[in-house]
């Protein structure tokens, strides 16, 4: 229930609810709070047992496509592929993405083909006299 909320969070919480209720009051809000949330938790847990109950066996068809799109909505395309096509063999993949050079080689150079040598860009060092055209950008073009 609380598993976005972050440990940072939880205490300011704390520190917010000491100084607002007090230390008088605090333990009591605490019981409260505790009672109310196992309560919510009874009332969802009797409503799924009493519609469990209700629907008999088509409850489990109804939950058998919610399930399955659930688990949809877990995949990634890495997945959907493996699982798929390639009958949950990864192993293909795996080594397809070590016959591929790292980015560093492809983007360090101009042409995107390791070992190609970029070309060396102009210097910008003075500006440009009047007519004079720029230099071409062979990184931009």
């Amino acid at each position: 229930m609380f598993s976005s909320i972050g440990w940072s969070e939880m205490m300011i919480l704390l520190v917010a609810a000491l100084v607002i209720l007090g230390p008088e009051r605090l333990p009591g809000a605490v019981r409260w709070t505790t009672r109310s949330l196992r309560q919510v938790r009874d009332y969802a847990s009797g409503a799924t047992t009493q519609l469990k109950q209700e629907l008999g066996p088509e409850f489990d068809e109804l939950r058998k496509p919610l399930a399955e799109l659930n688990e949809l909505r877990g995949m990634s395309p890495r997945a959907v592929v493996t699982k798929h096509l390639l009958g949950g063999d990864d192993s293909v993949l795996r080594d397809l993405e070590s016959a591929v050079p790292d980015p560093q080689q492809l983007f360090g150079t101009s042409s995107g083909m390791p070992g190609a040598s970029a070309p060396s860009s102009p210097s910008l060092s003075k500006p440009l006299d009047r007519n004079e055209r720029p230099p071409i950008d062979f990184d931009a073009t």
